[in-house]
């Protein structure tokens, strides 16, 4: 049986998300003190107490969701000490982050610091108001293509699954996409976001993420990150630079990436880190690539319980 390990973008925090199994992992525990420290500031105490207001800014969201991710794992990893190593690990958008940690190329302090500035820079690129996002629910890429090509200053930012493609640009753009949208049987509903994110708009976030990645030694990876960009697999940690800054402003690939690894034979997932989003996704995409969320105690039990079983 062949397993994939996935990890959650933004959008997916709550507040309390990771507290429970802190309280019980000593392995999950360290992983908080570690982000920490990592960032001068209490990560872990957002996590779980927040207030939601300062958890959902971008820049305090991202360093969370990886966080709280990177917590499950080691949890995981604490409880089956054996567990082996994925066929491949694909992240979200933010989650790309989580998996290069996961394969070894980034480390966890490396990924916080990162996705910190990568929040900052995302939400500080385009004035607030001057951007939008919305999810085009039931056409295809090339419909949705055609309908940002004709409306203007818009693109498609994630392909989500099939049915679901999120567009992103001005906010002008994005009304006219969507007075469009209703002549071409397309349903449009607008996104609350801070930034539009994954479009050209976010070329100058793109610029200050790849500044950072310049100044970083990365390592090899122990098993290829299905990238975002290019929904296909990277093993080598040369290139790790490049698909990181070119996700920032580019489109986020998902129902590809999980067509790609159904393709493989991957039978089996776990999704690691706060909520249910890809496995909601995945069941659209591919039905018979089986995803075991785990987020909390009860979720770690039932991903203990279904790796015994594959």
């Amino acid at each position: 049986m062949t397993w994939a390990w996935l990890f959650p973008g933004q959008g997916t925090q709550s507040v309390g998300m990771g507290q429970a199994l802190a309280q019980e992992s000593a392995a999950a525990r360290e992983v908080f003190e570690r982000a920490d420290a990592a960032l001068g500031f209490s990560i872990s105490r957002l996590c779980f107490e927040g207030p939601e207001s300062e958890l959902v800014r971008t820049e305090i969201t991202q360093p969370a969701i990886v966080t709280v991710s990177l917590a499950v794992l080691s949890a995981l990893k604490e409880r089956a000490p054996e567990l082996a190593p994925p066929a491949y690990a694909a992240g979200h958008s933010l989650g790309e982050y989580s998996a290069l940690v996961a394969a070894g190329a980034l480390s966890l302090e490396q990924a916080v610091r990162l996705v910190h500035l990568r929040g900052k820079a995302m939400q500080s690129a385009v004035p607030e108001g001057r951007g939008a996002m919305a999810a085009v629910m039931g056409g295809d890429p090339s419909q949705v293509e055609a309908l940002c090509a004709e409306a203007g200053e818009v693109s498609p930012a994630n392909f989500n699954a099939p049915g679901q493609i999120v567009i992103a640009g001005t906010r002008e753009g994005v009304a006219r996409a969507a007075e469009l949208a209703s002549a071409r049987k397309l349903k449009l509903i607008p996104l609350k976001v801070s930034a539009p994110f994954h479009c050209s708009l976010m070329e100058p976030a793109a610029r200050q993420v790849e500044a950072a990645l310049g100044e970083l030694e990365l390592s090899p990876l122990t098993f290829p990150v299905v990238s975002n960009v290019e929904a296909a697999p990277n093993a080598d940690m040369g290139r790790i630079p490049d698909l990181l800054v070119r996700q920032v402003d580019g489109p986020v690939r998902w129902e590809q990436s999980v067509r790609w690894l159904s393709e493989q034979g991957v039978t089996q997932a776990l999704e690691l880190g706060p909520g249910k989003v890809l496995a909601g996704l995945v069941r659209k995409t591919a039905p018979g690539l089986k995803v075991c969320s785990v987020s909390d105690p009860s979720g770690l039990q039932a991903a203990l319980e279904a790796l015994q079983a594959g």
